[in-house]
Formats: structure tokens, C-alpha cells, sequence
């Protein structure tokens, strides 16, 4: 049996949107296989014979999810990914996993970051069903921030484990929100509004789970900042570029404050976060939308989507907690 990856699809916004699957028994091809869809690699088997690999990606731009199912032993050698790479272990084991002199195993149910970007790693898989989820490294800086002043620096991971079981958890089920809700409906995840708040919401989950260098209290001059001419700016921003890609790092560049000022900001004055209000907003656009739509050829999932949310049933209960019925109701009664 060969192997056989399927060519990306254009998503209707025109990104390109992967689907690779692959499934092979030959360890050469599954190596080449590999070596291209993450990073240049090395593996090997005891039993080259019996080496069954099965691959399945999907992904949107800056994140990847893929599902492996590898039933045999098989060494591995990585050269640094260059991004943030999360290893979610279903059944079998992953032991004898190395880099910077840390050496560790992991089985059914651990999350762990496999190594800094920057760093290679090797180790062994045996007989193991996991996820590897991969972020650009630019995500954590978009939802956090380190440096204190105005120069912002990169955010890093400092540990390969989670906080607790309860975080990796946690971080377990973020993983499968994004695969199951967004990536599995490519034309959902093409839209720009769905990848960028389903990226940053997996960003954030990560930083929620791993210690990292990110700063999450303000600082003085971040106090001194988070005026209310701070907040008009930002508010300001955030209801002209609702119906575009936005992270909380643009909404602090065009304040002209931090991401931690912003932050304190909106806490200090309204009781709630940017990305909050963000939702706000455009569920606000979301409630006019479906006032004018055309119920024969608009639907609510239609809408939502549009305005960047992706899970109808976390959509419609937003949508009666803020106006009083289900959305559907509100479909065309404008």
C-alpha cells in the first residue's frame, strides 16, 4: 500500500486550506511523508516489514491539526519544527522523548509541548494513536505579551508540561473544539473571522496550560496608560475592523498601549476583556444581519459564521442571553 496525500482546496475566501492523508506500510515513504509535512527527519523500526502509518491533516493558516495512528515501533530524530508543535497521546507510548538534556515518556491522556521551536528532538513511538497540533509561534504574542514599556517580545513556552492534569485537560478539549468545530468544514474554516478567533482562542488555551514568559499583570506604565482616552481609541478600532481578522495586538498597537494595558483598560472601565467586547460587537452586526436577511436564502449558520462564530449552539445561546429569543426568530423579521 502507498501512500497518498490529497492537494490542498481553496477555501471560498481564496486562503488555501490543507487536507493531507496519508497511509503507507513502507517505513521510506512514511519517512519522506514525515520529513515534509513537519520537518526534516530520521525514523526507524525493528520491524521494517510491519510498518503500518496512518496521517490525517488538516489545517487552516498558522495552525495545524493532524491525527496519527502509527502501529509499530518507530525511533525518531527531528530537526527543529520552527513551531510551536503539541503532542496529545491517545493509546500506545511515546518514550525516551529528548531534547536540551530533558528526557521524558508519555502515554494516554498527556499533553505536552515537544520541544521549543528553536530546538531538535528525537524519541521513540510505540504503537501509539496521538494528535500533534502545531502553531505559528507568533499566535502567543498576539494574545500576550512580555516585554515591559512599548517593545513587545516574543512569548515562549518554559516547560513541556502543563500546569495540572486539570489544564492539560482542558487544553485537550480546546484541541478537538477547533478540529471537530472549525477544520472539519473547510469552507467554515476558510473565513477570516473563524480562523483568526479559532487561532487565538487555541493560542490562548496554550498559555492557560504551560508556564510561560508572558507577563500577565500590568506594570506601571501599563496602570498609567489604561486612560479612558486608551479605551475610545480602542473601542474606536475594534467597531471599525469588526468584520476583519483582528487580534488583541492590533487593538493595542492602535490604542498605542500594550497588550497588558489594553487589557487593564477595558477591566479597569467596562469589567471585561477585548476580545469580549469584540464578540460583542459583531454579535451586534450578527443581530442586524439576521433582522435583514432573507430567511429563504440566508440561513442563522450563515450568518454566524460571518461574523466569526463557528459553533451554532455557543452562537444561539450569545445570541438569547443578549436579545431575549433564538436567533432564528429574529431571521428576516427586520
Amino acid at each position: 500500500m502507498t501512500g497518498h496525500p490529497v492537494m490542498p482546496r481553496a477555501a471560498p475566501n481564496g486562503a488555501v486550506m490543507d487536507t493531507l492523508r496519508f497511509d503507507s506500510d513502507d517505513l521510506e515513504e512514511t519517512e519522506e511523508f514525515l520529513s515534509r509535512a513537519y520537518a526534516r527527519m530520521s525514523i526507524g523500526s525493528d520491524r521494517p516489514d510491519d510498518s503500518r502509518a496512518r496521517i490525517v491533516r488538516t489545517a487552516m493558516p498558522s495552525v495545524t491539526v493532524d491525527e496519527l495512528d502509527l502501529s509499530f515501533e518507530m525511533s525518531y530524530s527531528v530537526t527543529p519544527l520552527r513551531r510551536i508543535c503539541l503532542c496529545l497521546v491517545h493509546d500506545g507510548t511515546i518514550r525516551e522523548h529528548t531534547f536540551d538534556g530533558v528526557e521524558d515518556a508519555f502515554g494516554p491522556g498527556d499533553v505536552v509541548s515537544f520541544a521549543p521551536p528553536d530546538r531538535p528532538y528525537s524519541g521513540r513511538i510505540c504503537n501509539a494513536r496521538y494528535n500533534i497540533t502545531m502553531l505559528d509561534t507568533e499566535l502567543l504574542s498576539q494574545v500576550a505579551a512580555t516585554a515591559p514599556g512599548r517593545s513587545a517580545g516574543p512569548v515562549r513556552l518554559t516547560g513541556h508540561r502543563p500546569h495540572s492534569p486539570a489544564a492539560a485537560r482542558q487544553l485537550g478539549h480546546s484541541i478537538a473544539y477547533v478540529r471537530d468545530h472549525v477544520l472539519a468544514d473547510p469552507d467554515i474554516a476558510g473565513l477570516p473571522l473563524i480562523a483568526s478567533t479559532a487561532a487565538q482562542h487555541l493560542a490562548a488555551s496554550v498559555l492557560a496550560a504551560f508556564p510561560h514568559t508572558a507577563l500577565d499583570e500590568p506594570t506601571a506604565t501599563d496602570r498609567n496608560d489604561a486612560h479612558p482616552v486608551t479605551l475610545r481609541r480602542a473601542l474606536a478600532y475594534i467597531e471599525d475592523h469588526a468584520a476583519e481578522p483582528v487580534t488583541v495586538a492590533d487593538i493595542a498597537e492602535a490604542a498605542h498601549v500594550t497588550v497588558r494595558g489594553l487589557q487593564y483598560a477595558f477591566r479597569r472601565h467596562l469589567d471585561t476583556t477585548p476580545l469580549a467586547h469584540l464578540r460583542t460587537v459583531r454579535l451586534s452586526h450578527a443581530h442586524q444581519d439576521l433582522l435583514a436577511a432573507d430567511p429563504l436564502g440566508t440561513t442563522v449558520t450563515d450568518v454566524a459564521a460571518r461574523w466569526g462564530f463557528f459553533h451554532p449552539g455557543r452562537f444561539a445561546a450569545a445570541y438569547r442571553n443578549a436579545y431575549g429569543r433564538p436567533p432564528h426568530e429574529a431571521l428576516g423579521a427586520g
